[in-house]
């Protein structure tokens, strides 16, 4: 017989997909351990596990996967064929759908863009101090993307609205935003994309103490610290509204000694995903974060992406921070306990198909 573990290698659905399938009645284990729990499979399973990985990936409803594998080894396949049809059917008509509602949103796009464009094309003159804005950028440096189809986030959106200036990056899974104090300008919102290496070069001339000047002209960013400047033009796309996707604080709240997370982080227990290592956290009732070894089947832990978390700890540099766990699709934002207008969100990894 197979293990719950080489079927989950040969089949390539996971352990914990497999687990949810049993649950769901639609692959049964030909035996369970009744003192350990674990799960076997005969080895004429894993074909039928094979097809249900194929199905899954087409977006077959698990009601008719159900039906297909009951059907599957029969002498007669008609109803194996027309749920087939039937799913195929589904799917062109979805795709049809889709087409004409991405048709409507383009032609609401194209009437928002001259309302977008007027937040690009101001003129702005103001100074920050270099620690502040280094300590920025070094915090949200690291979500930055590098996904050449989505270059609008290849950069670090600069938001200036009277005298606050926000940093703010995305990747799709992480953000990071940091809030600078800023003087020589009340007006209204402007926002501007730098380009990473042109961010990357204003970092490297914030190695004073003193104040430094942020020049916005349109598309030209420059920033000037001394007699040395820093310019360049900056990303001609619009920026997601960053303050719509700022998670709500629900959930589980608690501070953290950052040295002793990341150590429990790097030895303890992981997971394997599509994007990476996971780790799966929990909060227990005294606020001590523990890490666990499973976790699909208990909804007050939530699995993230290891690195990615790791990251986020450093680019804070705080020796303690605050970790907001919510639900286990619910964002992670990591605050600091003495600036909670600079923090990190993490997306939370699915353990279960």
């Amino acid at each position: 017989m197979r293990s719950i573990g080489e079927m989950a290698r040969d089949s390539g659905l996971g352990v914990s997909a497999l687990r949810f399938y049993d649950r769901a009645g639609v692959l049964v284990p030909a035996w369970v351990d009744p003192v350990s729990g674990y799960r076997w499979y005969e080895p004429e399973q894993l074909e039928e596990a094979l097809l249900l990985a194929r199905l899954r990936r087409a977006g077959m409803p698990l009601a008719d996967i159900r039906l297909m594998l009951a059907s599957w080894s029969g002498a007669d396949t008609d109803l194996v064929r027309k749920l087939l049809k039937a799913h195929l059917r589904r799917l062109e008509q979805g795709l049809s759908d889709a087409r004409s509602e991405f048709s409507t949103l383009r032609v609401l796009l194209d009437h928002r863009e001259n309302a977008m464009t007027s937040l690009r094309i101001a003129t702005v003159r103001l100074s920050v101090t270099a620690p502040e804005l280094a300590a920025a950028l070094d915090t949200v440096r690291f979500a930055a993307s590098t996904d050449p189809e989505l270059p609008m986030l290849g950069g670090v959106l600069f938001d200036i609205e009277g005298e606050s200036l926000h940093v703010v990056t995305t990747d799709r899974y992480r953000m990071a935003v940091a809030q600078v104090g800023t003087a020589g300008y009340d007006g209204g919102r402007v926002q501007v994309i730098v380009p990473t290496p042109l961010a990357d070069a204003m970092r490297a001339l914030l190695a004073g103490v003193g104040p430094v000047r942020l020049s916005v002209d349109g598309d030209r960013v420059t920033l000037e610290a001394g007699d040395r400047q820093a310019a360049g033009q900056c990303l001609d796309h619009d920026f997601p509204d960053y303050r719509r996707l700022l998670p709500q604080a629900t959930g589980h709240r608690t501070v953290v000694e950052v040295a002793a997370l990341r150590k429990a982080l790097q030895t303890g227990p992981v997971r394997s995903g599509e994007s990476g290592d996971l780790s799966v956290l929990r909060v227990e009732d005294g606020g001590t974060v523990t890490l666990c070894a499973d976790g699909a089947e208990d909804p007050d832990r939530v699995a993230v992406n290891r690195a990615f978390l790791l990251d986020a700890l450093t680019a804070q540099a705080r020796d303690r921070l605050i970790l907001e766990l919510g639900t286990p699709t619910a964002p992670i934002a990591i605050r600091r306990p003495d600036d909670e207008g600079t923090f990190s969100i993490l997306m939370p990894v699915r353990l279960e198909d």
